[in-house]
């Protein structure tokens, strides 16, 4: 089984991508970092993107260099992920979503469109992200120093619409945030939270379980 790929396509380094995969039109695949484009890069042999079996890369999308994709791999349209990010087997990234560099991304994972992923991020199997959800990863803009440090989302944890994440906090296994929640300090396993700032409440029987999102 070939690659379709849109005659479009600009790919730089040792980009490999798998058997049956399709990339459209206008799309950037191992797009040089910072460092290297202040070098001879053309010159250079760097790491690209690797990408597994069976992607559907849709238009608009750039991926950064140093950049490992699992199989069956799904974007949207105009979809940035940066360098030195892991993705693993079945995901789906939306339209307008951001990744920043040294990201994990686990398997089954479902980042909906205009989500926005700081740089050091963990998220973990079976996450689901809704629209507009924003992770941050520092404290203090501008007015002190922080270790740049995103958020950790556990196995199974449901991040609903327009919830915004702060820096460093911990979403368990399980957890459910209801749409538009700011959460501000670390969520328990198998909990619920809600508001702004977000209260932790218990989960309903009805939501304790996470077999739904394999397909």
């Amino acid at each position: 089984m070939v690659c379709k790929i849109h005659n479009s396509v600009s790919i730089y380094g040792d980009t490999k991508i798998g058997d049956g995969s399709i990339v459209m039109e206008n799309v950037i695949l191992g797009y040089p970092s910072a460092n290297l484009l202040k070098q001879d890069w053309e010159g250079l042999k760097f790491k690209g993107v690797t990408i597994g079996r069976n992607a559907i890369i849709r238009s608009g999308t750039v991926i950064y260099c140093n950049v490992e994709i699992g199989d069956n791999f799904v974007t949207g349209h105009n979809v940035v992920i940066r360098e030195e990010t892991v993705i693993g087997n079945n995901v789906l990234v939306g339209t307008n979503t951001v990744i920043e560099g040294n990201t994990r991304i686990g398997d089954y994972v479902s980042i909906q469109s205009n989500v926005f992923v700081p740089v050091n991020t963990l998220i973990e199997d079976f996450v689901f992200l809704g629209p507009n959800v924003v992770l941050t990863n520092d404290k203090y803009p501008l007015r002190k120093d922080y270790e740049l440090k995103g958020p950790i989302i556990r196995k199974g944890a449901t991040i609903g619409a327009n919830s915004v994440i702060l820096p460093s906090v911990e979403i368990g296994e399980g957890a459910f945030i209801a749409a538009g929640s700011v959460v501000t300090r670390d969520v328990p396993p198998w909990s619920l939270a809600i508001g702004s700032p977000a209260k932790i409440r218990g989960l309903p029987d009805d939501l304790k379980t996470i077999n739904k999102l394999k397909k």
